[in-house]
């Protein structure tokens, strides 16, 4: 009988391993997440708002995938990583759904839980500033920032 050995390198997947785990779970949490504020965007605009929250949450999700695929590759040959104040910024100004994305695609900062906590803030003020705009007309929140 022969014992299995450890795997070579031990955080790589097996192959046959999905590259996402419960993708179908976490692909209807992110539309879930997503609904709120793309039901916002849209309710602004066709009543006459800007075009510019939608394209800003597009255009900094995009940017907010590309660096983390760009900190993973660095993390993975020793480079020099991204700032996590820049995440976390692209992530504040709308690119939170393209970070959330790249973290389940890349598997990179899913487990620490100093970033996953302020990552789960930028979401709730994302959701809470869309219900408060949505429901209360903007008295809770919005009147207060702008």
């Amino acid at each position: 009988m022969t014992q299995r050995s450890e795997p070579q390198n031990p955080g790589r997947r097996a192959a046959g391993t999905p590259v996402v785990r419960f993708l179908k779970l976490k692909l209807l949490a992110l539309l879930l997440l997503c609904g709120l504020p793309a039901y916002g965007v849209a309710t602004y605009w066709t009543s006459g708002g800007s075009w510019l929250p939608a394209a800003i949450y597009g255009l900094m999700s995009v940017i907010a995938f590309a660096l983390y695929g760009y900190d993973k590759k660095q993390a993975r040959h020793d480079g020099q990583r991204t700032p996590e104040k820049l995440l976390h910024a692209t992530e504040l100004l709308g690119g939170w759904p393209g970070a959330l994305l790249a973290q389940q695609v890349f598997r990179h900062k899913t487990r620490k839980f100093s970033y996953q906590l302020v990552f789960w803030l930028i979401v709730l003020l994302h959701e809470l500033f869309w219900m408060d705009r949505l429901l209360f007309g903007g008295s809770l929140i919005s009147r207060h920032l702008f």
